[in-house]
């Protein structure tokens, strides 16, 4: 899976009816200077930023297949409802739904497990990605500050069950906050390719200099 080196998100994203329009005007800039891959998540914008992000593709109107887009679930929105957070097999199978319903689309490129779930079992967070991954309704799942050993262990149920495996880890990573992605992952990239995006290299702009 190819992707620019440089993505666009909208974790920032608010509810505001005024960041529909921005979105659409982001996203058209971004692709315009050679971004073709999309991140966002079903809680960014307390549930609205994916519904923005659909609108922004409409309006782009380029083939699908030149848009690399992911999402994520673990919590489908701020509110403490039992079974809209996790990664049950319930909130994951009804998340993916949620989450194509409000992008407009069939498909996403990835889907993320949004953070690791200590009180649902692994096994059935795994099966669940998969069957999500053979429905088509993504082409790819991955994980977001896991542990490399969460990782590993989930390669093994996925190994052990003949279930589709993860690709991809989304950490925190720049120049402060470094440890995780150098160290703790040496492994699996070396042993498994696992792939990597990364969240916040600018750290919120601190890196920049915006703010003194």
């Amino acid at each position: 899976l190819k992707v620019s080196v440089i993505s666009f998100g909208n974790w920032l994203n608010s509810n505001d009816s005024t960041w529909t329009q921005r979105t659409i005007d982001l996203v058209k800039k971004a692709h315009s200077l050679g971004i073709n891959f999309f991140d966002t998540a079903e809680v960014y914008g307390y549930g609205e930023a994916e519904k923005q992000m659909g609108l922004a593709f409409k309006e782009l109107n380029v083939a699908r297949e030149d848009l690399v887009i992911s999402t994520k679930l673990f919590w489908a929105t701020k509110s403490d409802t039992l079974n809209k957070v996790g990664l049950s097999r319930k909130h994951v199978m009804e998340g993916i739904n949620n989450s194509l319903k409000k992008l407009q689309l069939d498909y996403v490129d990835i889907v993320f497990c949004h953070r690791f779930d200590k009180y649902t079992p692994l096994e059935e967070t795994c099966r669940a990605f998969h069957d999500i991954i053979t429905s088509g309704k993504a082409h790819y799942w991955g994980t977001s500050e896991w542990t490399a050993a969460q990782i590993f262990e989930a390669f093994m149920i996925c190994e052990r069950f003949n279930l589709t495996k993860p690709v991809v880890e989304q950490p925190q990573y720049n120049m402060i906050f470094r440890e995780k992605f150098e160290k703790e992952y040496g492994r699996l990239f070396d042993i498994y390719k696992y792939g990597s995006t990364v969240w916040s290299p600018l750290l919120g702009g601190i890196l920049t200099g915006k703010y003194n």
